[in-house]
């Protein structure tokens, strides 16, 4: 059973004397946050698990939303049923009988959270090119903003996969007293060089749209095919060979354009074009541009700390750090970098490797593989009591 019919939530904040200040430099008010929460908060507020989506989710991580106002069209049919709904309700890998699941769209979002698509207060136009570039700090830190509003101290975990899972990385080692369990999938501690060519290629496939005009886009075509073949770039590390083949065997050739000539090829075309209806190219780029530039390595060096300084504020944490053995987005080798240097930072940390022939997607696709290592975890010394440091 899972949660059923469930309905967005926003948080507004910031005003003349109340922005949002990003990393860059670069203020904004007011800003609107999307949320979802199942399950409910208890007296204390400390079942709270916060969970980060990735590259291209949205607040709505389980239930059915059939419509948001706010988002119109974008808000396309296959986002209707949550995109973690097997892993969030009463008994599943979120147990939602126990905890309080709270999923949040990121500042720079096109699912309700003020992002380029949103309307400038001052120019009444989308922000589009305007709006600042956006960091992993800015999306924790303004999420934090919303955990102060609802009253909420410290979480029970932070769990996140792919781009989410960097969230929970940062977050942990910015806000080590809010949070007890770090739940990072399919992550690592910074972008790789093959992370920063596939983002590269996927960045300048959207730059060199004709329709693009910098950003601002939104009063004619915007930059569909420079979004659709980033689409196609990226979704070629997400899924396993083995498993895109297998999908594609039953491909229907498209007739739209005559370079399309096998299943694979149409296959491929179909993600790319199916993602224009759903995604915004801003919001896109900024993600791309956020994933680009994480990097925990470079985060320590420039507070004049290592990595094992910057980790150890975590000591007071458990990780539970999940592989794909199929994954070639996040390979492996780094959630190996990563338990070496929470070990070295003497942090408790367990390593679980998933073995699928999916790739790096089996975290959004195979709950049973995930379920009893999340509930035995997460659940396993769940006492609704205060915990560590004051």
């Amino acid at each position: 059973m899972g949660v059923g019919d469930v309905t967005t939530q926003f948080f507004t904040f910031g005003g003349d004397d109340d922005v949002f200040e990003f990393e860059s430099g670069e203020t904004l008010a007011p800003v609107t946050l999307a949320y979802e929460m199942y399950g409910e908060l208890n007296e204390a507020k400390d079942n709270v698990i916060l969970l980060f989506h990735a590259l291209t989710g949205s607040q709505h991580a389980a239930g059915y939303n059939p419509a948001i106002e706010e988002v119109g069209d974008r808000w396309a049919e296959e986002v209707h049923l949550g995109w973690w709904d097997e892993f969030i309700g009463p008994g599943r890998a979120l147990n939602t009988d126990k905890f309080a699941v709270l999923c949040v769209n990121y500042i720079g979002g096109c699912y309700g959270s003020t992002g380029p698509a949103s309307i400038n207060p001052v120019t009444s136009k989308p922000y589009g090119g305007s709006f600042p570039e956006v960091t992993v700090g800015d999306v924790v830190n303004s999420q934090v903003r919303l955990l102060d509003h609802l009253g909420i101290r410290r979480l029970r975990a932070v769990v996140g996969g792919s781009v989410g899972g960097m969230m929970c990385l940062w977050f942990a080692t910015r806000y080590p007293h809010r949070v007890r369990y770090v739940v990072p999938m399919a992550a690592g501690l910074r972008a790789t060089p093959l992370h920063v060519i596939h983002n590269f290629e996927q960045i300048n496939a959207i730059l060199d749209d004709p329709n693009f005009h910098d950003g601002d886009f939104y009063e004619g075509p915007g930059p569909d095919a420079g979004l659709s073949l980033a689409r196609m770039i990226g979704h070629k590390t997400f899924v396993s060979l083995s498993a895109m083949e297998e999908r594609a065997r039953g491909e229907v050739l498209a007739s739209i354009d005559d370079r399309v000539r096998n299943p694979l090829e149409s296959y491929m075309w179909h993600q790319g074009q199916k993602f224009v209806k759903r995604f915004d190219a801003n919001t896109y780029l900024r993600t791309m541009w956020l994933w680009q530039e994480f990097d925990l390595y470079r985060e320590a060096a420039h507070a004049g700390r290592s990595i094992t300084e910057l980790l150890s504020r975590c000591e007071e944490h458990e990780y539970l750090v999940f592989s794909i053995d199929s994954d070639v987005c996040f390979y492996p080798d780094e959630q190996h970098e990563l338990m070496m240097e929470l070990k070295t930072a003497g942090v408790p940390a367990r390593r679980i490797t998933v073995h699928s022939d999916k790739g790096h997607d089996s975290f959004l696709l195979e709950p049973e593989l995930f379920t009893p290592h999340l509930r035995d975890r997460l659940e396993g010394d769940w006492e609704p009591v205060r915990w560590g440091r004051s």
